[in-house]
């Protein structure tokens, strides 16, 4: 094998590597949840948590694409339950290489979600590493589901798929919050 080709390939295995940082699932309640930057389908830039201004704020977060059927039944029971929270659906895809690519992922995501919604959807890339710290991004498969308070702390997080003994508890938290 040629120099060249053999340092083409170990810098894509550091590039694959950057972006598969694993960090173990936790549950991160009681913690402030990290300030980081993603950009809406609609081209809007996001802050997170600051978004919330001072209200609640639910994140629903998923690291795969499978983890979409899961975060799609979160939404649709919020919805049928007329649960009232300002709420962001957030792909988490941290490391370089993926950021390289944001283009062409956000492009599929649109194309799979109606205009009028891709405000509510925050693709984080650069800053993706803080939010894979903060809940884990083991077993990416269900989604994360974080409800913030006013100050940006976690009171609720969920990481088991959706359920609706979770969607209860999450009904219950929301209510002390005064939302």
């Amino acid at each position: 094998m040629s120099r060249p080709v053999t340092a083409l390939g170990v810098l894509l295995g550091c590039c694959l590597a950057a972006c598969s940082s694993s960090y173990p699932r936790r549950d991160p309640t009681g913690e402030r949840f990290p300030s980081v930057t993603g950009t809406a389908l609609d081209g809007t830039a996001v802050a997170l948590p600051e978004v919330g201004k001072g209200a609640p704020l639910l994140l629903l977060i998923g690291y795969q694409q499978n983890s979409q059927f899961d975060l799609d039944r979160w939404l649709q029971a919020l919805s049928l339950a007329a649960v009232r929270v300002r709420t962001f659906e957030v792909p988490t895809i941290p490391g370089l290489v993926p950021g390289m690519f944001s283009g062409f992922i956000d492009g599929g995501m649109r194309r799979g979600i109606p205009e009028e919604d891709w405000g509510g959807v925050v693709t984080v890339y650069g800053d993706g590493g803080a939010i894979a710290q903060c809940t884990g991004n083991d077993d990416g498969l269900p989604g994360r589901v974080a409800l913030l308070d006013r100050t940006g702390v976690v009171v609720f997080f969920h990481d088991r798929g959706f359920s609706l003994g979770a969607l209860r508890r999450l009904q219950e938290v929301l209510a002390t919050l005064g939302s």
